[in-house]
This record gives C-alpha cells, structure tokens and sequence, in this order.
C-alpha cells in the first residue's frame, strides 16, 4: 500500500512548496503535481500521471479538496472511480479519508448533495423548455429545409430525380431530405 500525493497550483507564480511538505508529511512516497493549470480543467497531466500510477491498495492524498477539482462533480467522479478500482482517498485539511466510515460518509454525503444538483438543473431545464414551448418558442436548431422546400423535394422525386441528386441540389445530405420528407407525412 503506496501513498501517492498530488498537488497543484493555478498560477506560474504560486509555490507548491506548502502542499508538498504536507504530503511528504502525511508519508507519501511519490507526489504529482501541476502547475500553473487551474482546477476546472479535467485533463491535466500531473493529475492524470497520479491516476494511472495509482494500484489497488494505494491511498490517494491530496492537501485539500479544491486542489484535486473545483467542480464536487468532478471530485465525485474521481474518487468513485478510485474506490471502484480499490484505492482510497485522502484529503489532509479537511480530513476526509475514505478508509474510514466517517471518511466515506463525507464522501457519500458530497455525492448525494451533487446528484440532488443534477435533478435540480435537469427539472429546471425542463421547465424552461416547457415554458419557452408555451410561449410559441420554437427551440432547437433551425431546420435545414423549409416546408416548402420539402414539398418542392418531393415533386422532384416523384418525377424521378434520385435522394442524391435533390439533396445536392439543396445543398443538404440526403438523410436531411429524406427527414424532411418523413415531416410532410408526419407533420
């Protein structure tokens, strides 16, 4: 069992020195780090080296949570994969160890609290579609044919140019002609 330390900094001019002492403190053996990358980035190479040096049995330590990820998405998401892959997680200032029971409650309780965001987002998205709808809105991507461009479509096929030879000539693919014509006997 390896304790493997990661740490970052968001800026040139910051010093990782801080989060380094800690870890060698806290007794990891190897300690990625990234500077000058801000923590909303998701692929970071210091932190992706950390994850594939990482084996069942490891324990990942950070200094504080932040320095792993902003975003409690992107934390979640990591730590559950590390716990899926047999390695714990460590996190010194705010002493969350998923070793522990109270470790792993923290860390369940972070992950209830950010799929109750999700459906929150989600029923909020949901709603405003619905409202918009109910004003007349009409959402989505404009369509790349008019009706009457359908219609016109159509004609030409039933005097028999092929799908290809209309869609070139509406400059379109011809799955997009062939949804258009779907919508005149649908719609």
């Amino acid at each position: 069992m390896a304790k493997i330390g990661y740490a970052r900094v968001s800026t040139a001019d910051q010093s990782l020195d801080l989060q380094k002492n800690a870890l060698l403190g806290a007794g990891c053996s190897r300690i990625f780090e990234d500077h000058g990358i801000s923590g909303t980035h998701s692929r970071r190479r210091g932190l992706d080296s950390t994850l594939r040096a990482l084996r069942r049995g490891d324990i990942l330590v950070v200094w504080r949570l932040d320095r792993l990820g902003r975003s409690l998405r992107h934390l979640i998401s990591v730590i559950d994969k590390l716990q899926r892959r047999g390695v714990a997680f460590l996190s010194l200032t705010e002493n969350i160890d998923t070793l522990s029971a109270g470790g792993r409650l923290i860390f369940h309780i972070f992950a209830a609290i950010a799929e109750f965001e999700r459906s929150l987002i989600r029923e909020r998205t949901k709603a405003g579609i619905e409202a918009a709808r109910a004003r007349g809105k009409c959402l989505g991507r404009r369509r790349s044919l008019t009706t009457d461009q359908c219609f016109e479509i159509r004609e030409a096929m039933n005097t028999g140019s092929s799908i290809e030879e209309v869609a070139r000539r509406y400059n379109v693919h011809p799955r997009t002609v062939a949804r258009g014509i779907g919508r005149l006997k649908h719609g």
